[in-house]
């Protein structure tokens, strides 16, 4: 057991978010949120709880009978640990404590886990024995998992003592450490003891009945009436109490405990508590007839010899007897310390014959019920997620030890991927091992496992259904599949084998093996039946669950293709993000990095709302969109304008979406932001100071509405500007502004941390209960700025003069041979000479030269004109039309880019 998620506050947070009624979004068990809600709906308080006491304690001596001896034994094996052993009645009320030592006894006395003090979970919330006693299950509680403040340092494992043929709990047996102590084979061990202790209830049950037995002999002493046998013409049977006696309600119960008593083969004798408080005593007895076939009877008596009248013989299942010549009791053997029946006292001779039917029913009953609860708890247990894997080990939970000793469970590779089986039994892996103990030599997880076609595992999977190897020291098609391995698999006292292929919706998904060992009989026919049910049951979960990892496969490979698979290079800023997909499903959260013209980047945030396939699909679109207008250079508001425009036009069903779009000039250091309905982003300066700059919110993209806005700011070389989504600070139990604010003081705490260290940060405060991920998917962005050196840039005011032309070729010539850039000098004048020329002649001044060096050797020539430049293909007739079309084969892109005066044309060369 980790103590490590317990301690740092994940349970501790989870039960402080129970408490204050909030949701809890933390990893609980179900089993243990559901027994919080529980403790809640009755109004239980956890550090305020009232430990009921009972000083004279109605102690159950037949419980203590049988399990004194078998606690006995499991106090001295745990001798020198620090565990109490703990035995309960069927109300959660402490019978007797053993074992542990003065520690941990002055600590379970302080918390009143001690004779006589009821824990059952309606008084003292969710703890070992009164859960287990709730959910009639075992059950392991560790820590923090305790509803009680005060059972909080301590781990328990718990299982109820049933009886064995009624399966009514008697008693819950509980083993109780410090949390530091603890070991998940704690349950293990308690489920061993409980079944000593239940074979010795079923042990103990006639030792129960010899006093039962002699006041019914007193009984039928006492009666005032004897019976006679029926008239001619009646119906077989006895007298009986008259309906004034004996209601129709209490002749109901009588009957029910007829019929358990047949089921039971080792009672005789019972009382039972009718209305008013009197008691009926029933006897069982075994009879023969002439004709050799043997029944059981059961007969009644009341003390003090009512009335009687006739009854007809019936038997459990309604149907018309077949013993009425059962006349003749057959002559048992007495038992030490009870009286002998003596065999020419026919059944009814003071009492009245309730029922008749068949022995053995005990035997059988006793199996179907164990059985029934066996499939019951696999229904219950196995595939709780969705997972493969986990339900695979969930089967194997369930098999042992109730059922096997050893349980594996084979798959291939293709399964676990969520694809359909490529070959049936071809490379299987092990996935699951149930295992009562270490020394098996079986295969273990994550090994590849093969079988030969003589195998039972082969064969199960050729024909389809379960193979019973009852004896394996005589399978020799399993010995031949690893000979040195089979026989390490005997010595370790595994002889028997149910092999049975997991087939859902008729494609068959792997194999699993049961098997046997310390069980005194090997597996039988009714046991194959058993096993191909329960493995029925598993593989139509393990099926979902490999349903399920096919389509999130599927959807987060087509997510993962649509976001970006890499940072593109630029100079700008130094950028790191993280990327966190949604437990619950894909999502549309996104973001991006595109370089712009004139050194600028641009940084996006997007969410779109919802999960799934179509999400995503909407998200590929905008991300695609955003790409498309960014090559426009459009200013951030804009842009945002046209994703709007776009959104609402694609597709009705596109649910809305929410965008943050910044401008980064690394020149000027001003960055550019405009929203769409976006979380604000956090800007971080060199110094320390965290702010949310003030962006109009805007609404969500898709809904229309009026234009959006954009800010300016100057940040600083070395600020940092931090983008997000949703998933990054909202959780259901954290208000929208505490996470924001826990956010601004993280980043505020770490001044010039690179932008990899900010993220690392981030996640660990603001996610630390789910360190693989969020329920909701996160995308974080963190950009630090750079300026570009003032003496990489150089910019002229160029006249409206044609003369200007020859005079800013010779300025360019001369700043590219200090740049060391000469290679560049003649197509540079070219480019430079077209665009002057076209902007003296087309455009408004004033008119601007800037020459950048960054990645590439940038060139920008700027007026006041609206207009932009068409590229095209000037014909053999045409004077003009060829400038731009030279510029565009000399450079290596170019483009326009509109500013708040007017336009600039922009070209970039690689450097050399």
């Amino acid at each position: 057991m980790s103590v490590v998620w317990d301690d740092i506050g994940g349970l501790a947070h989870a039960h402080e978010q129970f408490v204050a009624g909030d949701p809890v979004e933390a990893d609980v068990r179900s089993s243990i949120l559901t027994s919080w809600q529980r403790c809640r709906s009755l109004g239980l308080v956890p550090d305020s709880l009232v430990i009921p006491y009972e000083q004279d304690l109605d102690v159950e001596e037949r419980l203590l009978r049988a399990a004194e001896p078998v606690l006995d034994r499991m106090v001295s094996v745990l001798a020198g640990a620090r565990v109490s052993v703990i035995l309960t009645d069927s109300q959660a009320r402490v019978l007797l404590r053993r074992g542990g030592d003065a520690g941990l006894d002055q600590r379970l006395d302080a918390v009143r886990l001690a004779p006589g003090f009821g824990f059952a979970e309606q008084s003292a919330g969710t703890n070992g024995i009164g859960t287990a006693l709730a959910e009639r299950r075992p059950c392991y509680v560790f820590g923090r998992e305790h509803f009680a403040d005060c059972m909080q340092p301590f781990a328990c494992a718990a299982a109820p003592v049933r009886n064995p043929l009624s399966g009514q709990v008697e008693g819950v047996l509980d083993l109780t450490c410090f949390r530091a102590d603890a070991d998940p084979a704690m349950l293990t061990l308690v489920r061993q003891t409980v079944a000593g202790i239940e074979q010795r209830l079923l042990e103990q049950t006639t030792d129960r009945e010899r006093d039962l037995l002699a006041a019914f002999q007193r009984a039928r002493r006492f009666a005032d009436q004897p019976a006679r046998p029926p008239d001619d013409g009646e119906a077989t049977g006895l007298v009986a109490p008259s309906d004034d006696v004996i209601s129709r309600f209490d002749q109901a119960i009588l009957r029910d405990k007829a019929e358990e008593l047949i089921a039971s083969p080792h009672r005789t004798a019972t009382e039972v508590t009718l209305s008013g408080g009197r008691t009926a005593v029933l006897l069982c007895r075994e009879v023969r007839a002439p004709s050799g076939e043997v029944g059981v009877v059961v007969e009644a008596s009341l003390p003090g010899g009512p009335a009687r009248r006739r009854i007809a013989v019936t038997t459990p299942h309604g149907s018309a007897p077949h013993w009425e010549s059962l006349l003749e009791p057959q002559q048992q053997e007495p038992t030490p310390d009870a009286p002998a029946v003596p065999a020419a006292q026919a059944p009814g001779t003071e009492g009245w014959l309730l029922l008749v039917g068949e022995p053995g029913v005990g035997r059988l009953a006793l199996l179907a019920r164990r059985r029934l609860e066996l499939l019951h708890d696999a229904s219950v247990r196995i595939g709780t997620t969705l997972d493969v894997t986990r339900t695979a080990e969930e089967l194997t939970e369930v098999a042992v030890p109730r059922f096997a000793d050893y349980a594996t469970v084979d798959l291939p590779e293709s399964v676990l991927r969520g694809e359909e089986p490529a070959a049936v039994g071809v490379g299987l892996r092990r996935v699951a091992l149930g295992a009562i103990n270490d020394g098996s030599n079986l295969f273990g997880v994550g090994d590849s496992v093969g079988f030969l076609s003589s195998t039972p595992q082969a064969r199960c999977l050729a024909c389809g259904q379960p193979v019973l190897e009852p004896e394996l020291n005589e399978a020799g098609g399993w010995i031949a599949n690893a000979p040195g391995r089979s026989g390490k698999i005997m010595m370790a006292g595994i002889h028997s084998l149910i092999a049975v292929p997991l087939i859902a919706r008729g494609v068959i998904l792997g194999v699993v093996c049961f098997y046997r060992s310390q069980r005194p009989g090997a597996f039988e026919e009714d046991d194959v039946s058993l096993a191909h049910e329960l493995v029925g049951r598993a593989a139509i979960c393990i099926d979902n669950a490999r349903r399920f990892t096919r389509e999130r496969t599927m959807a987060l490979a087509l997510q993962r293709s649509l976001l970006p698979q890499g940072l593109p290079e630029q100079n700008a800023v130094e950028v790191a993000y993280r990327y966190l997909p949604a437990r619950a499903g894909v999502g549309g959260d996104w973001f991006d990095v595109i370089p712009l013209s004139g050194a600028r980047v641009a940084l996006i945030v997007g969410d779109v709302v919802g999960h799934g396939v179509h999400a995503a699909a909407t998200m590929g679109r905008l991300r695609t969109a955003v790409h498309n207008f960014s090559a426009l250079d459009l200013p951030p508001e804009d842009l945002l304008g046209r994703l709007d425009e776009l959104l609402a036009r694609l597709d009705t069903a596109d649910p809305g979406a929410t965008c943050l779009y910044a401008v980064y000039d690394p020149v000027t250091r001003h960055c550019t932001l405009a929203r769409a309905g976006h979380l604000l982003p956090v800007v971080v300066l060199p110094d320390g100071t965290a702010y949310f700059p003030d962006v109009p919110a805007g609404l969500p993209l898709g809904l229309g509405g009026p234009p959006f806005e954009a800010v300016d700011l100057t940040l600083p070389e070395g600020s940092r500007l931090v983008l997000y989504t949703d998933g990054l600070i909202e959780h259901r139990s954290r208000d929208i502004d505490l996470g924001l604010e826990q956010l601004r003081t993280t980043l505020a705490a770490r001044p010039g941390a690179p932008p990899e260290e900010t993220c690392e940060a981030v996640l660990d405060a603001m996610l630390p209960v789910h360190p693989a991920g969020s329920y909701d998917d996160v995308a974080l962005l963190v950009a630090r700025t750079r300026a570009l050196d003032p003496g990489r840039t150089v910019h002229w005011d160029i006249p409206a003069d044609p003369a200007a032309v020859s005079r800013s070729r010779s300025a360019v010539i001369a700043l590219l041979a200090d740049w060391g850039l000469d290679e560049l000098a003649f197509t540079t004048e070219l480019i430079v000479s077209e665009l002057v020329t076209n902007a003296i002649r087309y455009g408004v001044g004033p008119i601007g030269l800037r020459l950048l060096r960054d990645r590439a050797l940038i060139c920008e020539v700027s007026d006041c004109s609206s207009t932009s430049p068409r590229l095209r293909r000037a014909r053999t007739t045409d004077e003009g039309g060829r400038g731009l079309f030279l510029v565009a084969q000399l450079a290596d892109r170019w483009g326009t880019r509109y500013t708040a005066n007017g336009k600039a044309i922009w070209t970039e060369q690689q450097l050399p």
